[in-house]
């Protein structure tokens, strides 16, 4: 096992050196966020490897029949089902017969590549899950790494995946998305991760999370936030420790048959977070007043006064605007 970790380390010592002295931005939230990740040469080797790089498939039976035959498994994973008839059968018409989270519009699948032929994609993947680059992320972001436990691989994401915007739940540490899509073109396509503010009027809900630790984060519509920006250059890495802030979506919109979404992913978990309490996103709606009586009272009444006092002012202004309008059509 030390021979396999000095191996790793003399090949990708330049990928820790890179975190470890990468500057934490803190727009739109804190994260890590490194372009041209890889060098050149090894970044060549893995969207080119056999494993990566596929042929354009026929239609969607074809390319489960080949990711399956060449090591992938399909995986449940958020925004995501794992039947392949029935997702074969919706993405003919992409019509929503499946409610997997009422803030999303679609589903897609997610398959991880489970048998690594290619001796270097195998040692790629063996980085990502080593207890140096583990160690060096947990340091980098203030984790102690013995309290988590890591799930990830290399995955690819089909036509539909979506999941609207969330921070990620309470008892996920850290995680890490490096893009290695095979497409010369996948900058310009539409499957990568938004990271994002909520609008001014549902900013509330920082604090609504900070202040009820009790209460799981959820999933929320995408017509609460603004994108900041998007993850979409190849060979690039984010890197983040999920907070009350850390919103994050995807919508993948994209012909997967030349090429599929992919990306070395992974998480730390903590290991002892107890069940917490859930509400919806319309359980927690002030904008539009609908909300549980069970939330933190308290803050409940703060913000349910500020946002009416806006209300108040902005009805206030518009009733002011209208007057001046009036009069001022009164003397032309």
């Amino acid at each position: 096992m030390s021979k396999i970790i000095d191996y790793l380390t003399i090949m990708f010592d330049y990928l820790l050196k890179k975190i470890e002295a990468s500057p934490i931005k803190t727009k739109p939230f804190t994260h890590i966020e490194i372009e041209d990740f890889f060098n050149s040469e090894d970044f060549k080797k893995i969207i080119n490897s056999n494993q990566i790089k596929f042929d354009s498939f026929n239609n969607d039976s074809h390319l489960f029949e080949s990711l399956l035959e060449n090591g992938y498994k399909i995986i449940e994973f958020p925004g995501c089902i794992a039947n392949r008839k029935e997702y074969i059968d919706w993405h003919q018409k992409k019509w929503k017969n499946i409610d997997l989270n009422p803030a999303c519009e679609s589903f897609g699948m997610a398959l991880r590549l489970d048998k690594k032929d290619d001796a270097f994609i195998s040692s790629v993947s063996d980085f990502f899950s080593s207890d140096l680059f583990i160690k060096t992320i947990s340091e980098k972001l203030g984790i102690d790494a013995s309290e988590t436990y890591f799930d990830g691989g290399i995955q690819k994401y089909l036509d539909g995946y979506e999941i609207s915007p969330h921070p990620d739940i309470r008892r996920k540490a850290i995680t890490y998305m490096v893009n290695i899509n095979p497409d010369h073109n996948s900058e310009n396509l539409n499957h990568h991760t938004h990271y994002l503010e909520f609008k001014k009027e549902y900013e509330y809900l920082y604090s609504f999370w900070r202040n009820n630790i009790d209460i799981e984060r959820c999933w929320v519509p995408w017509s609460w936030c603004k994108d900041i920006k998007i993850q979409n250059k190849n060979n690039s890495i984010v890197i983040f420790s999920p907070s009350d802030d850390t919103l994050h979506a995807v919508k993948a919109n994209y012909n997967h048959l030349p090429n599929q979404r992919t990306q070395i992913y992974g998480n730390l978990w903590f290991k002892d977070i107890p069940n917490l309490s859930k509400k919806e996103w319309y359980q927690i709606d002030l904008v539009n007043d609908q909300v549980s009586t069970s939330l933190n009272a308290s803050l409940l009444e703060k913000v349910i006064s500020r946002i009416r006092k806006k209300k108040f002012s902005t009805k206030i202004k518009d009733k002011n605007i209208i007057k001046s309008k009036n009069k001022s059509a009164k003397y032309n």
